[in-house]
């Protein structure tokens, strides 16, 4: 009875038909709507009582309504009696808020971490939390997967001309670098980052390096209204380096992001399909790089209780 099936909310569909397509698995039949009022309705369209369930759903905007939509269909599932429910929250929101970094603020990471698990998920399958501290906050297994494959493969195929320099784009990606690096080759560079308010950042200095003459390749978990990592861009620019490439794992692209992005001194820019980009997203400098074929060999690998970390105990390269 513990047959495997995957559900699909509205947030990222195509996603969710590419695991279907490399699993060789139909897409679970649901019935998901609104109410003329703006409330959501869910109706399980097939039988899944004793099934393992799947559930695609990241909480990309519209953040609150993909969040509601994700806890009606955990409650579904949970009324319907399936055997083990597993959200597959490809991009976790409100993920920004993970201590109090001043008095009378919330930890928004937390509170949402306890309502996913309050209604019904029995296990958490991610990619790329904004700080990995978070899977401490669900009271429930959490498998943390890594796009550094996906990215590291596309720029081991770009075959650079200049010699690299990794650069981590604030003081919280030194980890992220490093791996990359590791990986990739070429020096490290770190931009000082100073934040004075939730929407505005300074980047003030380069730590590492040298940048002149190298190409710069930078990483970041997400990008949103994309000041970060251009004014990053702009003074690794300023600095000397002949080209600058930028990947992040989560494409949000708020407000004028992709103009940001197409002004600034940036060659190219990529991101993978855990957050699913809209036309008026696209630009001719951003790729997208496919993630679902990584998802779907994680969530055959829960289903048959394998490993998840041995995804990515790949060896060292040889010097």
């Amino acid at each position: 009875m513990r047959e495997l099936k995957i559900f699909s909310g509205r947030a990222n569909l195509p996603l969710a038909k590419s695991i279907c397509e490399h699993l060789n698995l139909p897409l679970g039949r649901m019935s998901l709507a609104n109410f003329p009022d703006g409330e959501i309705a869910c109706k399980i369209d097939e039988d899944v009582r004793g099934r393992d369930i799947f559930i695609i759903q990241p909480t990309c905007p519209p953040v609150n309504d993909n969040l509601c939509e994700l806890l009606i269909m955990l409650d579904s599932f949970v009324r319907a009696s399936a055997s083990r429910i597993t959200a597959v929250i490809t991009y976790y929101g409100y993920a920004r808020q993970d201590r109090k970094d001043e008095g009378r603020v919330p930890i928004t990471a937390k509170l949402i971490a306890n309502m996913i698990v309050r209604a019904g998920a029995q296990r958490v399958l991610t990619m790329d939390l904004h700080a990995a501290q978070i899977q401490g906050f669900f009271d429930v297994p959490v498998d943390h997967l890594y796009a550094a494959p996906v990215l590291n493969s596309h720029f081991t195929q770009a075959k650079f001309d200049r010699e690299l320099v990794i650069v981590s784009p604030d003081e919280g990606s030194i980890k992220r670098a490093i791996g990359h690096a590791k990986r990739l080759g070429g020096t490290l560079a770190i931009v000082d980052k100073r934040r004075s308010s939730a929407m505005e950042t300074k980047q003030e200095n380069i730590i590492g390096g040298p940048v002149k003459g190298k190409t710069a390749l930078m990483f970041d978990d997400m990008i949103s209204t994309a000041g970060s990592i251009c004014g990053a861009a702009e003074l690794v620019h300023a600095a000397g380096a002949k080209e600058i490439h930028v990947a992040a794992t989560h494409g949000v692209f708020c407000g004028s992001a992709v103009q940001n992005i197409d002004k600034a001194p940036i060659a190219s820019l990529v991101v993978t399909d855990t957050i699913p980009l809209h036309l008026e997203q696209s630009s001719p400098k951003i790729k997208v790089l496919p993630v679902g074929p990584l998802l779907a060999e994680a969530i055959k690998r829960i289903h048959h209780d394998q490993s998840i970390s041995a995804m990515f105990s790949v060896p060292e390269p040889t010097k």
